[in-house]
């Protein structure tokens, strides 16, 4: 499992020209599944995102957690996270998850965040996606379990 985590001011997707998802402060989370993932990963991953201590302190240092500035999550499934561009200048995507069971899990690890205590938005499976989003920071971590 891949989760390219930014700090955003503010983000939203929209499918369509619908809106499916928005925040304000928070995280924008760019979600991949590879074979393997399961139950004890994701928990891992949503626990790991939010106890992140990544927003700052009244002294400017990032020394918070996403709960304690009451931020929320834009969570956006992407399977390009698992891209393979060492052989010619296609990329392979032959090491992410299958859709059927990376749509499981990607709607399963939305549910253990939001057991986590976070208000979870989140784009749609398989579709289209326009996001927008504009990073605080800019802080951006790459998370892999």
């Amino acid at each position: 499992m891949r989760v390219v985590l930014q700090r955003v001011s503010r983000a939203k997707c929209e499918v369509a020209g619908r809106v499916t998802g928005e925040v304000g402060l928070g995280f924008l989370a760019l979600v991949g599944f590879t074979e393997g993932d399961d139950d004890n990963a994701l928990a891992k991953m949503a626990k790991k995102i939010a106890n992140l201590r990544v927003f700052p302190d009244d002294a400017g240092k990032m020394n918070l957690n996403i709960g304690a500035k009451n931020g929320a999550i834009l969570s956006i499934p992407q399977f390009t996270l698992y891209a393979d561009t060492t052989a010619g200048n296609r990329p392979s995507f032959t090491k992410s998850l299958n859709p059927a069971a990376a749509e499981k899990l990607y709607h399963r690890f939305n549910a253990v965040l939001a057991g986590e205590g976070l208000r979870v938005e989140t784009g749609v499976f398989g579709a289209h996606m326009d996001i927008e989003l504009v990073n605080d920071g800019p802080v951006t971590i790459i998370l892999e379990f």
